[in-house]
């Protein structure tokens, strides 16, 4: 697990100054390898390291400019002094702008990867408390079969952990800068000197840049993104539903002071998920926007910039803020087992009828006739509200082949869920 107090907050890794201070380690970076190849004389880049850049002075310089990393380097020279014509020797914009762009998103999903592993906790926590509790399945949004309770939420820990991974594989595959120059030919540096400098920031170069990293990589990141807040929201959909007044089966909790409506007193609001479900909407327009950044016009041109400009800090802050507001949620989470129990038993047992489908078609029935058997006693449940089970046992159809005792058995409702214990130790294993 990443140790969260090594982490610079997302606020800070977006901000203007944390931007230009990471400007600064990677012309720093490239600045040491060529001390070492002999390129810049030696003590230069410890001289200008203790520099600070200061973004209102880099914003100002820049209504001049019209360029920002001129703006930066023009600054860097009034600090810095002579030592500062060192500085970006050899390379172009991108080469920082990039660069530099890897390492806040590698701090960014560091920073996700925090909160998903605090969400996956609280997850496993209710899927080990709860494994053993039967709950109403539904499909369609319809009583179907029972289910576990601590199964629901196996299934949310499975997820985040297929999340983790394509997060993972996402900071792999953005964690690459270049210092190859201005249509990525190392003109003026060299591939070896690029690798040295990159390997001190933790990042690896581009396999073949252009004046800039190639997108598709970071369409990757925004896409795994998109996905992991789609599961963020499948959990609060799901609590949702289990809090609407004809569900009542859990709730986010309500504490005390709290109110739900200004004109209903009583009201108590799913608002925690109504809210994640409204954010993952904006993560997963920045998948779409990221996959338009793909295609740029020959070496490059900045059409991609304007648009990471929002959906870099947006996507991956607002993901941060879902899974520490998802941890919450489900870490708070009020069950609600009379609800449940009155839920099961809501439909007078219609979500035993492929038990006694399947009990008929052992004792010799077809499966079509012992449908139609079952179907006919399960519509007039639905229909007029009669006892399932009681009028299983009435049906002289049914009768011929199963004893009264034989149809209780398949109401237990231990058997819907006997293996809930191997599946949740099997999602609960990685």
């Amino acid at each position: 697990m990443i140790d969260r107090y090594t982490l610079p907050e997302m606020k800070e890794i977006w901000s203007d100054a944390y931007r230009y201070r990471t400007w600064l380690d990677v012309e720093l970076a490239a600045c040491r390898a060529m001390e070492n190849a002999g390129i810049v004389p030696a003590g230069v880049a410890d001289g200008i390291q203790g520099k600070v850049p200061d973004a209102s002075r880099i914003d100002e310089i820049e209504k001049t400019t019209r360029h920002d990393v001129i703006a930066f380097l023009t600054h860097m020279e009034e600090i810095a002094g002579e030592q500062a014509r060192w500085l970006h020797l050899g390379m172009t914009s991108s080469d920082v702008l990039d660069t530099a762009f890897a390492l806040q998103l590698t701090k960014s999903l560091d920073n996700i990867l925090q909160e998903l592993d605090q969400l996956r906790d609280a997850c496993r926590t209710q899927a080990d408390r709860l494994r053993h509790l039967p709950v109403i399945g539904r499909s369609h949004g319809i009583h179907a079969e029972l289910t576990s309770m601590g199964l629901v939420f196996a299934r949310f820990y499975a997820a985040l952990g297929r999340d983790r991974q394509r997060i993972l594989a996402a900071r792999k595959s953005v964690a690459v800068g270049k210092l190859s120059g201005a249509v990525g030919t190392y003109a003026h540096l060299s591939p070896e000197l690029e690798k040295e400098a990159l390997g001190s920031l933790g990042l690896e170069p581009e396999t073949v840049s252009t004046q800039v990293v190639q997108r598709d990589r970071h369409s990757e990141m925004f896409n795994a993104l998109a996905t992991a807040a789609g599961n963020i929201e499948q959990m609060a959909l799901t609590v949702r539903h289990w809090q609407r007044t004809e569900v009542g089966e859990a709730r986010e909790a309500f504490r005390s002071g709290q109110k739900g409506s200004s004109a209903m007193p009583h009201k108590r609001n799913p608002i925690l998920s109504e809210n994640l479900t409204g954010i993952a909407r904006i993560v997963r327009a920045a998948a779409g926007a990221a996959l338009e950044n793909i295609a740029l016009w020959h070496e490059r041109d900045i059409s991609h910039s304007s648009v990471e400009r929002v959906i870099a800090p947006d996507a991956t802050t607002a993901l941060h803020f879902m899974y520490r507001r998802a941890a919450r949620v489900i870490s708070g989470l009020v069950i609600d087992k009379k609800a449940i129990e009155k839920n099961i038993s809501m439909t007078g047992g219609l979500c035993f009828s492929e038990a006694v489908l399947l009990g008929l078609v052992q004792k010799g029935l077809g499966r079509q006739q012992a449908y139609e058997l079952v179907q006919r006693n399960a519509m007039k449940a639905w229909d007029e509200g009669d006892d399932f089970k009681e009028l299983l046992k009435a049906d002289a159809g049914i009768a011929e082949k199963l004893t009264p005792g034989e149809i209780d058995e398949f109401f237990d409702p231990s058997h819907a869920i006997r293996y809930a214990d191997e599946i949740i130790d099997r999602a609960l294993k990685d």
